[in-house]
């Protein structure tokens, strides 16, 4: 760790190319803490054509990748079933990893990765750029400075909209065993990040899925769950691929003494990461802290000014947190987003499963199944 804080810029790669890996990797190339130095994918084809692309060197094996490079970091960017494999192997051969989300797809190669962060003494983190939002960190900041007491209430509500092309871009998407499930693990995992953020350890949930209108993929289109938080606080998330058009997502929080903060973080249209680009800036929608309820308009105005004047939001964001994972590395310190914290957005999905699978609330802590139903999916 020592040695790392001497190096002016840490050796960084990506494995898996998908859609979102273009982004990590402009991000890893214009960050001036890191030298962008390589590509992994099974695809040999894939990682020489990308490699060329970025002027990297292009890898099949994770392993080989990192020791011959002498790789730091390395992002994984594999759907999400197969985050496990590269990220323990990455490990294992000397990288610290920071994961595209969700954190995994399940608690057991959660577990596995986490085990392999201690064992080896690397750093985990998860993708999860809105909290570098400005109205996001507000809200943040409002709850911790007590400025609307106890958090009592928290919401979020995520409403838009997944056609069949959007299926049929990726072959491993909508089916079980190679998404891992529906909205919940692929569109609505930032929001349920901020909730958990925002509201502090959860004791039981209650939840249920279902495919309202996409009757051409296995997994849910929407879900909805009633959470209690061990503070007291109870909780609510609805969220849905089968509104259209696509809508927002926001996170609302309401504290004890009757005041309200609340963000909306996506509007106009749900991102798709290489296919779209994000059409409304992220504004807190809801304020009504004591003495403070004049300044949302002014809130507005300047988050979408200043998310305006960007010039690829995306990659800014993605930017942020790159930039405080390798700066956790060099500093000896842990991210802002760790992999313990990225299993707690899977521990939510997967009670989900769990919940609407056995008709009945489920309990914290949560820990793998040895079942054969994938942790409350459908075989």
């Amino acid at each position: 760790m020592y040695g790392l804080r001497m190096k002016e810029k840490l050796n960084t790669a990506v494995v898996g190319i998908g859609k979102v890996t273009a982004i990590h990797a402009r991000a890893l190339a214009n960050l001036p803490g890191s030298r962008f130095a390589a590509v992994c994918s099974t695809d040999r084809k894939k990682a020489e054509d990308f490699a060329s692309a970025h002027r990297i060197k292009g890898y099949t094996d994770v392993a080989e990748m990192v020791h011959r490079e002498k790789i730091d970091v390395v992002v994984i960017c594999t759907p999400h079933p197969v985050h496990r494999a590269p990220a323990v192997a990455a490990m294992e051969a000397g990288a610290h990893v920071l994961v595209e989300k969700p954190f995994a797809s399940s608690l057991e190669d959660c577990d596995a990765m986490l085990s392999a962060a201690e064992r080896y003494d690397r750093q985990t983190g998860v993708i999860s750029q809105r909290r570098w939002y400005r109205p996001v960190q507000r809200v943040k900041e409002a709850i911790d400075s007590g400025k609307i007491g106890k958090p009592v209430f928290g919401t979020v509500n995520m409403l838009g909209w997944r056609d069949e092309k959007y299926y049929q871009s990726d072959p491993w998407r909508g089916s079980w065993k190679g998404e891992g499930g529906g909205v919940l693990v692929n569109q609505a995992p930032h929001q349920l990040d901020l909730l958990q953020w925002f509201m502090g350890g959860i004791d039981e949930l209650y939840g249920i899925w279902s495919n309202l209108n996409h009757p051409y993929i296995e997994v849910e289109d929407t879900a909805l769950a009633i959470i209690r938080f061990r503070n007291g606080a109870i909780g609510n998330i609805v969220v849905s691929n089968s509104m259209k058009p696509g809508i927002y997502g926001k996170v609302h929080v309401h504290g004890q003494n009757g005041a309200s903060v609340g963000v909306q973080t996506d509007g106009g249209a749900m991102f798709v990461a290489g296919m779209s680009d994000i059409l409304e800036p992220p504004v807190n929608d809801l304020w009504t802290v004591p003495g403070e309820e004049n300044l949302l308009e002014n809130y507005v105005r300047e988050d979408s000014e200043f998310f305006l004047s960007l010039k690829n939001p995306v990659e800014y964001f993605h930017e942020r947190q790159i930039e405080d994972f390798l700066a956790a590395i060099k500093e000896g310190r842990e991210p802002l987003v760790t992999g313990r914290e990225g299993r707690v957005t899977v521990e939510i999905f997967t009670a989900i499963y769990r919940s609407a699978r056995d008709g009945r609330p489920v309990k914290w802590p949560l820990y793998p199944e040895n079942r054969n139903d994938y942790d409350g999916r459908p075989v």
